[in-house]
C-alpha cells in the first residue's frame, strides 16, 4: 500500500502545472524538486527543514555533488539566496551549487551568482526542465 501512495504521489508531483507549483508550501516545493530530479536521473537527500546548512536538496549524478537551495517564492528572489547556497558549498563537499525557484531573480542575485558560478534555474527554467505546460 505506500509503495502505491508515494508512486500516486509520484505522479501527481510530475504532472503539476505552475498555477499549483504557485500554491505549493514551501517544504512541499522542497518535495516536489526532490520528485522532479529524481526522474532526471540525479540521487537526491532531501536536507532536514531546519539547520539545512543553506542547502535544501543535495543531489549526486556522474559523481558529482550539487547543492540546491530552493525557494518557492511570489517575488523575486535576492542575494541572501545565493549566499545561503555559497556557504552550504563547503559543509556538503559539494562541486556546484543552484538555487531553484518557482519566480524569477533579482539582478542583484544574478550577479552574485555568475560570480560565484552558482547556476540559476528560474520560472522558466523549471518549465523547461520540467516539462511543465
Amino acid at each position: 500500500m505506500y509503495q502505491f501512495i508515494r508512486r500516486l504521489c509520484t505522479l501527481y508531483y510530475l504532472h503539476m502545472t505552475m498555477k499549483r507549483i504557485d500554491k505549493l508550501s514551501g517544504r512541499a516545493f522542497e518535495r516536489y524538486l526532490t520528485i522532479q530530479f529524481r526522474h532526471l536521473g540525479y540521487r537526491v537527500k532531501l536536507t532536514s527543514y531546519s539547520h539545512d546548512y543553506g542547502a535544501d536538496l543535495v543531489l549526486r549524478k556522474w559523481g558529482k555533488k550539487t547543492v540546491v537551495q530552493a525557494k518557492r517564492y511570489e517575488r523575486n528572489v535576492g542575494i541572501a539566496a545565493v549566499q545561503e547556497v555559497v556557504g552550504s558549498i563547503a559543509y556538503y563537499k559539494a562541486d556546484n551549487a543552484m538555487v531553484v525557484t518557482n519566480s524569477n531573480f533579482t539582478k542583484s542575485a544574478r550577479n552574485l551568482a555568475h560570480r560565484n558560478e552558482v547556476e540559476l534555474w528560474g520560472r522558466k527554467e523549471i518549465q523547461k526542465k520540467f516539462h511543465i505546460k
